[in-house]
């Protein structure tokens, strides 16, 4: 899981965390800082300009960071996986790294296991 601090690579090497279930309280959006600020922030016009899009996409990171529910919409958005904006922190260029990262990793998790020994 991706925090404020953790790089890409720190994210999809590390197994994705146990959500905790937020059915008893609500559903976890409910919780989210996302939910009072504008949806522009977090999806992206048409023909927006790059630069214009980075300066967007940091805000709306800047939003993510102070979310309570930052780690589960982080989920949601990988296992959807949610193709457009800014979710749980990460643009949708960045849940595909970690997607495709953690792939990998579970693919050698089998071939790394250790054979049990003949006895």
């Amino acid at each position: 899981m991706l925090l404020p601090h953790q790089t890409l690579q720190d994210a999809a090497v590390v197994p994705p965390p146990q959500v905790p279930d937020r059915d008893e309280a609500g559903p976890w959006h409910a919780e989210a800082v996302c939910r009072r600020d504008e949806a522009g922030l977090f999806f992206a016009p048409s023909k927006e300009p790059t630069a214009a899009r980075l300066a967007r996409e940091e805000a709306a990171k800047r939003v993510c960071a102070r979310c309570p529910v930052m780690v589960e919409c982080r989920e949601h958005a990988l296992l959807q996986p949610e193709p457009y904006g800014v979710w749980g922190g990460l643009t949708a260029a960045e849940r595909r790294v970690v997607l495709t990262r953690r792939r990998r990793r579970e693919a050698e998790l089998p071939r790394a296991a250790p054979m049990p020994a003949a006895g």
